[in-house]
């Protein structure tokens, strides 16, 4: 699929005062959702909460802190369909993606708009660049995210210090070039999910994004200790399932790039051959009559590649 269609004049207007939607995913967060809610900036004009189905009183808890929120549940599972039901749902000109377990900060909104009122499309977080700080991941974790990183930046040629960290802003125009799955299909019925579905979401839009050649911008951000409760991650499951999407979507973009060259291959397969008798002599030395000896097509062989979709 092509993003031609995307439109980033809007962006590119330097919108001085944006209206912003914030989406928030919940799964059993009624204690969290007090200590997020109080943190949220006054410029927030729009909050998206997104349950997957909690067991307590999330929505009754959302609702009562915040009478005005609009509150949708999701159709799958899994955090990126989540946020897919959230970005649908908002009507802000920037959506911001915080969690709800109290470890992103919302107080720290207004620097993200900032550099969207600036000129980026994008903006994601980062614990690891300057202003930002983690009070919640671990030496393996760190490990991991490192590797992750060089791996995107290699394949991809991008300058990313924190791909895992799933503090995001951007203008609710470019969410058509995310391509994210529609949140509209049934969920398989052997109860796996749909791929975009899971963690990985946080990945595959950042890549996205960068593929979509939109202007990428980073802000410092500190990560804090969940509130309360556990968290759902997983450290080799999930840094396994990222590996899995930096290399699908390196395959898909790959793919797109193919696709984009196939009308040019047909007009050459197209094109009429020249004549026989039009054909340059070979320049070697060795062809003693060019009469006889012309020089050999230089043809190149096409292997069949197959397709990502």
């Amino acid at each position: 699929m092509e993003f031609s269609h995307v439109n980033t004049n809007t962006d590119s207007d330097r919108l001085q005062s944006p209206t912003v939607s914030v989406v928030i995913p919940t799964l059993n967060e009624e204690r969290n959702l007090p200590h997020v809610f109080a943190k949220l900036p006054p410029m927030i004009t729009e909050v998206v909460v997104v349950d997957g189905g909690s067991r307590d009183r999330t929505v009754e808890v959302a609702r009562q802190l915040r009478p005005d929120a609009v509150i949708v549940q999701q159709t799958r599972t899994g955090k990126g369909n989540a946020l897919a039901c959230g970005f649908a749902a908002c009507t802000g000109d920037i959506i911001v993606m915080i969690d709800a377990d109290g470890s992103t900060d919302p107080a720290e909104i207004p620097l993200f708009v900032e550099k969207l009122i600036r000129g980026d499309h994008f903006v994601k977080g980062s614990r690891f660049s300057h202003g930002g700080h983690s009070h919640d991941i671990t030496r393996l974790r760190k490990l991991g995210n490192d590797g992750l990183n060089l791996v995107v930046n290699v394949l991809f040629r991008t300058h990313f210090t924190d791909l895992c960290y799933g503090y995001n802003a951007f203008w609710r125009s470019v969410v058509p070039a995310l391509d994210l799955p529609d949140v509209t299909l049934p969920r398989p019925a052997d109860g796996r999910k749909l791929w975009g579905d899971g963690f990985e979401i946080e990945t595959m839009i950042n890549i996205r994004a960068v593929a979509e050649k939109l202007r990428v911008g980073e802000v410092g951000s500190i990560e804090h200790e969940r509130i309360f409760g556990q968290s759902n991650l997983n450290t080799f499951k999930d840094g396994f399932r990222v590996l899995r999407t930096i290399l699908s979507e390196y395959g898909r973009m790959n793919g797109r790039r193919r696709r984009g060259l196939r009308p040019f291959v047909e007009s050459l397969r197209l094109s009429p051959a020249k004549p026989r008798s039009q054909a340059r002599p070979s320049a070697s030395r060795h062809v003693t009559d060019p009469r006889r000896e012309s020089a050999p097509l230089n043809r190149t062989s096409r292997s069949r590649v197959p397709l990502d979709d």
